[in-house]
């Protein structure tokens, strides 16, 4: 019988049903050992390294790109398309992106196991668009400056190739053009201000991360096209909101440096307290309903949010061997806690099997 390659997380999960079920009296014991060898663990993570290596290669050609510009030799070279038209550069990165999203999606439907090399492809397009659409953008709005029609059709056009495409990459692609959408539309109609209605971008973006987080749990699902995508818009959702929270913990709703840097942080200590409950109840959440997502998104805020205070609050007001050896110690507490959990999941792994 050909074996079940899983690795040591998958291993211990299914190790802890066929365990419940046989306690249960679901299966008996000839059945659980007969399952449980059927298991084998994976001796190398292949799809890791699949995937790390193609990320690899995606970055190796952007600093390419980048070291072409730093080449004496090749920058007469460069020189010579100063003077050429932005038409041009939208219109060969266009055909650039076309071509990434065609062999993207060929490579899909000819070999659907292949995943990581079809996403590098189109995260490959993805940016060959962001970069036809910049140059319509300068294009178009030469004399206003007003970039946010060009960015609404970035939006546009990664939500369309999402849904024709099928790709989750794409989708993250759509949500962030559409945080660079409202970050500009906003600033424009405040005459390029930090403020829009009084509030600043750390506080519009926790507004903004809130919306997305809402739609992706309400709106979403309902919207058959769009429905493969509600995970990922909730995880996009969720960090818009925590990290616009953790700034605005730092900064307030301030958009005057001056201003701010008059500020005690016990005067926007609120902010301090809304994140840390926030990130606390995400927590809870995710424990109590073995939403994996909102715990880990909502544990690692939770740390940071108290490790921040602790910056704020003493690092002006106590020694700095005192401070540094506080931190030690409760980082030394937090390593004993995660290491104690570790040992008692590997320790109920050891007994299973």
């Amino acid at each position: 019988m050909k074996k079940l390659d899983l690795n040591k997380q998958e291993i211990e999960t299914v190790e802890s049903a066929i365990q419940h079920w046989q306690e249960e009296g679901y299966l008996d014991s000839e059945k659980a050992k007969e399952l449980k060898d059927s298991i084998e663990e994976k001796s190398f993570e292949w799809g890791m390294l699949a995937k790390y290596a193609f990320w690899i290669a995606l970055g190796s050609l952007i600093l390419s790109v980048i070291s072409l510009f730093a080449d004496d030799a090749l920058v007469t070279f460069v020189k010579g398309f100063y003077e050429t038209p932005n038409i041009v550069f939208c219109v060969f990165f266009a055909a650039l992106a076309a071509m990434f999203y065609f062999l993207g999606f060929r490579n899909k439907e000819k070999n659907p196991e292949n995943n990581f090399s079809s996403e590098t492809l189109m995260l490959a397009g993805a940016f060959s668009t962001a970069a036809s659409v910049g140059f319509l953008g300068t294009i178009l709005d030469r004399s206003t400056s007003h970039y946010t029609i060009s960015f609404l059709l970035s939006i546009i056009i990664y939500a369309v190739l999402t849904v024709k495409l099928q790709s989750k990459l794409l989708w993250v692609f759509t949500l962030v053009a559409l945080g660079i959408w409202f970050a500009t539309e906003t600033a424009y109609h405040s005459g390029w201000g930090f403020r829009f209605w009084g509030m600043n971008y750390p506080l519009r973006f926790t507004i903004f991360g809130l919306i997305i987080t809402a739609f992706s749990i309400w709106g979403q699902p309902k919207i058959k096209v769009l429905e493969p995508y509600t995970s990922t818009s909730y995880v996009v959702g969720l960090l818009y909101t925590m990290l616009s929270l953790w700034c605005l913990s730092i900064f307030g709703n301030y958009s005057d440096f001056e201003a701010w840097t008059g500020v005690r942080q016990y005067e926007i200590f609120y902010w301090g307290l809304l994140g840390i409950a926030l990130s606390l109840g995400l927590c809870l959440y995710g424990m109590k309903t073995k939403d994996f997502v909102s715990r880990d998104i909502g544990f690692v805020f939770f740390i940071l949010n108290l490790y921040t205070r602790f910056v704020e609050y003493l690092w002006d007001n106590i020694n700095r061997t005192i401070f540094f050896l506080i931190l030690a110690i409760s980082f030394w507490f937090v390593g004993r806690w995660a290491e104690k959990i570790w040992k008692k999941k590997d320790g109920k792994s050891k007994e299973l099997s």
